[in-house]
């Protein structure tokens, strides 16, 4: 425990959080100035000291000097800098639980701490929200983030992939043992299956995914886009068969359920993902689902308002595997997402810790709850499911429901603004017309200036407001910026005045600089 000489700097730091908190949502600027960043690089220790500073001095370097550089991309409801959610109250509360214990969560020992258990009922609590049945899902877990959910998950459909073509060999009367990716080895196991390559079949993969196949040994050249469009999100159900009918060749598809930079949908129906259900049984091949953000369109319901969006994530319950932030819509600490499977062991078959008896839980636990460290990347975890157990039991499905659906609807309202605007174009390009745009935007808005010289320099005048933040990105071919709304704190009324006062200001600060 603390010594008595430590509480004040305890203190002083706990009163700092609370004075941050208790300001009005909005009133605080999102970035830091620059000489501030600045003065708080100059201060920072420039080799370690032999004796150390001590608490109280550290205390006061970091809330006094290193503090106040840092931005506010949680704390701001106006944050739309990538897909950034903030942190509930709840989850807040239940982290600083987290910092306080400081839990590895790695074996399931349920008679010396609460921990798996209390992970296992988040993610089944997660599940209820997202409208899949529990018990279909059994392997699953936490991760940092859906870039490790995609590496679980492409790392699972490799082993499926060539099971299955070991599989279909045995079947063939070739003698050959079952063996392995995850025993002998990735070039082995496909010599084995005969298998010369193994492809990825999507059609607008998010980056991560190829980080994710490069990690696995696939490698980022083993990505296909079998899109019915260049620029599609569509699946053409007829080159993604003859890609699938390739000769030893094993196949992986994946859907992107809520594209990065549109917020659009590769499927819009249970039957679009039935139809690729279909290949996949029929080829032997693995359903993966990228949904970092957009997996949460499921808990809209189909109301004529948000139909359109919720359909983009019907059928997903017909995928192998998904992958999903916690840290986006979910507006839990960072970093937090997860991965859910429907093959019950696969994911031990590739993690599992051999010949490590002190990792093990000993006999088989009666509640069936397995030890994360077999079934992820990590085995050294920190209890990231409290504050999702915190949240989800606080504000429950109503809530979180409520919470997206006025996410969207300042998207929406958003969206609206640049579509009619003069000086902007509101990007996909067809996207065109309040119908369109109160059906089809989900929590994205792309835009882009209609003038070259002032669209080069956008997104770097709307930041230096202070008052929000936009990433910027390319869309064919060109710069653009992004919107992205995440933060459980968005007020459509307060924050829509904002971000118009926001523009305004910069085409009119821009129309007097290029006179």
């Amino acid at each position: 425990m603390e010594s008595p000489s430590d509480i004040p700097s305890l203190n002083r730091s706990q009163q700092h959080a609370l004075e941050t908190l208790s300001k009005p949502a909005g009133t605080q600027e999102i970035l830091p100035p620059a000489v501030q960043i600045q003065k708080a690089s100059n201060s920072l220790a420039s080799s370690l000291p032999d004796q150390g500073y001590g608490i109280e001095t550290t205390t006061a370097h970091i809330l006094d000097d290193i503090a106040p550089a840092l931005n506010g991309q949680a704390l701001s409801p106006r944050y739309y800098g990538f897909v950034t959610g903030g942190i509930t109250p709840a989850a807040r509360v239940a982290e600083s639980i987290v910092a306080t214990y400081d839990q590895n969560v790695q074996v399931h020992l349920p008679e010396t701490t609460i921990t798996t258990t209390v992970e296992d009922r988040a993610l089944e609590l997660l599940l209820e929200l997202l409208d899949f049945e529990v018990e279909a899902w059994q392997d699953r877990t936490f991760t940092t983030g859906a870039t490790a959910s995609n590496i679980i998950g492409l790392a699972c459909g490799r082993e499926y992939v060539v099971n299955e073509a070991l599989q279909k060999r045995k079947k063939q009367g070739t003698n050959h043992a079952l063996v392995t990716v995850g025993e002998i080895g990735l070039l082995a196991a496909c010599r084995a299956a005969d298998i010369t390559s193994i492809q990825i079949l999507t059609t607008l993969p998010h980056s991560s995914l190829k980080k994710a196949a490069s990690i696995v040994g696939l490698g980022r050249a083993c990505f296909h886009r079998v899109s019915e469009a260049e620029h599609g999100l569509e699946f053409d159900l007829k080159s993604l068969e003859d890609r699938l009918n390739q000769p030893n060749t094993a196949s992986i598809i994946v859907i992107s359920c809520a594209e990065v930079n549109t917020g659009k949908f590769a499927t819009h129906s249970y039957g679009d993902v039935n139809a690729l259900r279909s290949l996949c049984d029929q080829y032997g091949a693995w359903l993966h689902v990228d949904a970092a953000f957009g997996l949460f369109a499921r808990i809209l319901g189909s109301s004529e308002e948000f139909r359109y969006i919720h359909r983009g994530a019907e059928g997903l319950e017909l995928a192998d595997s998904i992958a999903g932030d916690a840290h986006k819509l979910l507006n839990v600490p960072y970093d937090c997402g997860f991965f859910i499977s429907r093959h019950v062991g696969l994911a031990q078959q590739v993690f599992r810790n051999p010949n490590a008896a002190y990792l093990s839980s000993g006999d088989p636990s009666p509640d069936q709850i397995q030890s994360p460290l077999n079934i992820g990347l990590e085995n050294s975890r920190r209890f990231r499911a409290l504050p999702v157990y915190a949240t989800l039991v606080s504000y429950g499905r109503t809530g979180y429901k409520d919470m997206l659906q006025q996410q969207i609807r300042f998207a929406r309202r958003i969206a609206s603004y640049f579509s009619r605007h003069q000086d902007f174009d509101l990007l996909p390009q067809d996207l065109i017309g309040e119908d369109n745009i109160n059906r089809e935007t989900y929590i994205i808005v792309l835009f882009r200036a209609k003038d070259n010289a002032l669209n080069s320099t956008l997104v770097r005048r709307l930041n230096a407001s202070s008052q929000i933040y936009v990433s910027g990105t390319t869309w064919q071919g060109r710069q653009a910026c992004r919107i992205a709304v995440a933060n459980w704190q968005v007020d459509p009324e307060r924050d829509l005045t904002v971000v118009q006062e926001v523009v305004e200001k910069v085409l009119g600060d821009w129309r007097q600089g290029s006179l």
